[in-house]
């Protein structure tokens, strides 16, 4: 079995990590239950690491502090635990046992500050005075005389760290580069680097499962060396069950940035690399002359998650990597990434959310998106990134070399000058000896052959030049617990796209939901999908109740926009305004649509009153011409789109005048008849004569249609 962590230091950063994490699941951070963490994980009552118990759980309690963001105040993301370093030897040069008192006194005579006497035949170190120049050190016939440098100092290639006056490690902000060798180096976890988990928790929480807004997780390539024993589609699901919204690979940022790099190793002539942020700050630091000929492109990282971004902008995106420099990259770019974890964090993150992703059986969904990287995914070893470049550049004749470790980046661009090549010269840097395989973030730094043949493994070297743009697919999100999929056979999946509309391959578009509609199928089939989320049968099945409404009124109907041209209509509509002799040009075109509404009748400015006042109008008895209408005018979209019903009422006004005529004709041929029987019922005529007068006048004063079309019987007909 593999070995997990490289030192105790890590297991214990880890252990508090995971505490943090779990009452953070729990809602507990405010509970007083972090004061019970250094107890929980230092019960006692020995202690393990440091002179006594209270100490170790006094070192803890800080350690805790970190796993929440550390001191806000202070911009690096590495910080020193002041109640932790403190074991170290104080005296930087001392005087061994080798030393025989001989006389010649080298080391006296060397001394600048007078710092070394003899006693007792004996060289003696005041170190009051000693600047620990070394000049003794290398005076010595004997090798008597030895330096202790702290591991970290010894780490620190760049000279950050120094000894306070209280003989405390303390870093330089100014000099550093965050590129966490002295982390990794202190042998007692006195220096650490931040973790943003809380802040990772969080953002998921408060996207209320990404329905505000969509969380991305951007994955180094080095994860594929950072879980032993679990494949990337365990890993890629383990990120969906924490409630990530997607995964995508940091390696296709890589993909398109050889493109960019190479284009801009030919504008230069002289380029390194940018993707390493440590190189990149440690030569704006160091060698400011040589800055201008780092890459202007954005390293990978913020590279996918600008094309994340501009494919979904209101989601968050975290980093997830082997790199504690990658953090301060991400707090420079706020606008593309919310924030950086480490593989460490979501390790921890992992164990106390329950999920152990080797233990995880995958679907076809647990996979990166929008589509696989290629030889982007070798940058995390050396010579990686150059292979990555080469398609663009190997007809160009371009010299192409590599570089890892900061104290061999140190030596190797002191004096180097870009006038001194006669070709284009590209040279990758990575601060990590033996690349990102060996980040202070990897729970085993060793940047052994399986690392990188694990790297080379998943790499895909094409021969295909051009730009690489990934598929804008990132919609690909998880549901349910992953389970490995049932099979389903043909009639079954055909079934299932009959549900929603697809009979043919012609029906099959891809709506940039699942990959295909046969997978979209086989999810509704395993119960992970419902019809109603195809959005493009959703979509059609409106359409088409919209348009059967729109054919079963058999009153004209228009939509229109707030422009006033014709969006949609019935046939009614067309048949009644729609003529050959007044539309020529539009009667060719056999379609109303996009066509000015003003064109066909003059009574828009109901239409246009509407939209004004995003009020429903009624009209009756508009006049067209010679015809007759009632107008409704109601609100689809505020001030957008607006719909009007027009009922043609003139033939109902000519019979409701034609049977008022019908009725006095009824009352005079009558007349005589009525008055016989007005005379037979005395005190009856005058009641008859009104009331058949009153039918007449309500007849000609506008009943309804259904009221008058009922038969008048006179009394003739009752004989």
């Amino acid at each position: 079995m593999k070995k997990l962590f490289d030192t105790a230091v890590q297991k214990l950063k880890y252990k508090v990590l995971r505490e943090v994490a779990r009452l953070a699941f729990e809602d507990q951070l405010d509970s007083g239950a972090l004061l019970d963490i250094p107890a929980k994980i230092m019960p006692g009552p020995k202690p393990t690491m440091r002179c006594c118990i209270y100490k170790e759980r006094a070192i803890i309690g800080e350690r805790i502090k970190l796993a929440m963001g550390g001191n806000k105040k202070n911009p690096n993301v590495v910080e020193v635990l002041d109640i932790a370093c403190d074991e170290c030897p104080v005296e930087g040069m001392r005087v061994s046992e080798a030393c025989r008192g001989c006389i010649s006194h080298q080391c006296v005579d060397v001394c600048p500050k007078g710092a070394i006497s003899i006693v007792n035949h004996r060289s003696v170190i005041d170190q009051s005075k000693c600047v620990e120049c070394g000049k003794c050190l290398n005076a010595c016939p004997y090798n008597a005389i030895i330096q202790c440098v702290r591991p970290c100092e010894s780490a620190c290639h760049i000279n950050a760290i120094h000894m306070g006056e209280d003989k405390k490690a303390k870093i330089d902000n100014e000099k550093c580069i965050s590129c966490g060798a002295c982390v990794y180096k202190c042998p007692f976890g006195a220096i650490a680097d931040k973790s943003y988990i809380l802040e990772a928790i969080k953002l998921l929480k408060e996207s209320e499962n990404n329905s505000k807004y969509n969380v991305y997780a951007v994955v180094a390539p080095s994860i594929v060396s950072q879980f032993v024993q679990v494949r990337v589609e365990q890993v890629v699901s383990g990120l969906k069950h924490l409630g990530f919204f997607s995964v995508v690979e940091a390696a296709l940022g890589a993909d398109m940035v050889a493109y960019q790099e190479a284009n801009e190793l030919y504008e230069k002539g002289f380029l390194t690399s940018s993707c390493c942020p440590a190189f990149v700050t440690y030569v704006r630091k160091a060698f400011p002359d040589l800055a201008q000929h780092v890459s202007h492109n954005l390293s990978p990282m913020a590279q996918i998650a600008k094309h994340i971004k501009r494919l979904d902008p209101g989601c968050k995106i975290v980093f997830v990597g082997p790199c504690i420099a990658k953090k301060l990259e991400a707090d420079a770019h706020p606008e593309l990434l919310s924030l950086s974890l480490s593989f460490g964090d979501i390790r921890q993150w992992f164990r106390e959310a329950g999920i152990f992703p080797e233990e995880i059986r995958t679907s076809v969904y647990d996979k990166f998106v929008m589509t696989k990287a290629e030889e982007g995914t070798a940058y995390p070893i050396e010579g990686g990134m150059i292979e990555t470049v080469k398609p663009y550049t190997a007809a160009r004749n371009a010299y192409m070399m590599q570089v890892s470790g900061i104290q061999n980046i140190k030596r190797e661009l002191a004096g180097l000058k870009a006038e001194n090549f006669d070709r284009p010269v590209f040279i990758e840097c990575l601060a990590c000896h033996g690349g990102c395989v060996a980040g202070p973030c990897m729970s085993n730094r060793n940047p052994g052959f399986d690392k990188r043949l694990n790297i080379l493994k998943h790499s895909d070297f094409s021969d295909r030049a051009g730009k690489r743009e990934p598929q804008a697919d990132i919609s690909l999100q998880y549901g349910e617990k992953a389970v490995k999929d049932k099979e389903f056979g043909e009639a079954e999946i055909k079934r299932a796209l009959a549900v929603i509309g697809k009979y043919g391959v012609e029906d099959e578009l891809n709506c940039g939901g699942y990959d295909t509609c046969r997978n979209f199928a086989r999810a509704m089939l395993s119960g992970k999908a419902e019809p109603e989320m195809c959005v493009s049968n959703m979509k059609q099945q409106a359409q088409r109740k919209a348009n059967a409404l729109l054919r079963c009124i058999p009153s004209p109907i228009v939509i229109a926009d707030s422009r006033l041209n014709i969006i949609e209509y019935n046939d009614k509509f067309a048949e009644t305004f729609w003529s050959e002799a007044e539309h020529g040009e539009i009667y060719e075109r056999n379609d109303l649509r996009g066509a000015d509404l003003r064109d066909f009748i003059d009574f828009t400015n109901l239409f246009s009153a509407s939209l004004d006042l995003e009020q429903d109008i009624r009209r009756e008895h508009v006049r067209f011409g010679d015809r007759l209408f009632d107008v409704v005018v109601f609100n689809i979209d505020k001030k957008q789109i607006v719909g009007g019903i027009i009922q043609d009422v003139t033939k109902m006004e000519m019979k409701k005048e034609r049977i008022a005529e019908k009725a006095k004709d009824v009352i005079r041929k009558n007349l005589a008849t009525v008055q016989q029987i007005a005379c037979t019922l005395g005190e009856h005529m005058a009641e008859t004569e009104i009331l058949l007068r009153s039918i007449a006048e309500d007849y000609a004063g506008g009943e309804s249609e259904s009221s008058v079309e009922k038969p008048i019987k006179s009394y003739e007909d009752d004989k």
